[in-house]
């Protein structure tokens, strides 16, 4: 039995490569016993990953909205979660001025390319899905 094949290659190599950046990164912050700015990146990266994911994830609650208002609520939730994440690490450390915008802007970039891919597989899914269906149906008359 094979567990990597043509079709889980990608998802693989880049789960492969996620575990592996933030283990390494990880054990250097332990080891050192602090964090420089790329560091930092990295886990914040990890974090505006799991975010976008988990807000695309939720997708199925807002079903009774247009596709765009969906994708226009989840991103706004996700842009609220940021900011007010933000003005908490405000009160523990210094935020650059343009903070905000930057994280903004940053999480906007790779929200907006999630998202597209998302959807897209999300409604490749629900033809291949319907398609199933029909067929089934065609064969039960």
């Amino acid at each position: 039995m094979r567990l990597i094949h043509k079709k889980n290659v990608i998802p693989v190599i880049c789960v492969t490569y996620t575990a592996v950046s933030i283990g390494a990164t990880l054990f250097e912050v332990l080891v050192k016993g602090e964090m420089n700015p790329t560091q930092l990146n990295i886990f914040l990266f990890l974090l505006l990953s799991v975010l976008g994911v988990a807000v695309l994830s939720q997708h199925y609650r807002l079903e009774r909205f247009s596709p765009l208002t969906m994708i226009g609520i989840q991103y706004l939730a996700a842009v609220a979660v940021i900011l007010v994440s933000l003005k908490a690490a405000s009160y523990i450390t210094d935020i650059h001025p343009d903070g905000y915008r930057d994280m903004t802007v940053s999480f906007s970039i790779l929200y907006l390319i999630g998202a597209v891919v998302y959807y897209i597989s999300l409604r490749l899914e629900v033809r291949k899905q319907n398609r199933i269906l029909e067929q089934i149906r065609r064969k039960q008359k």
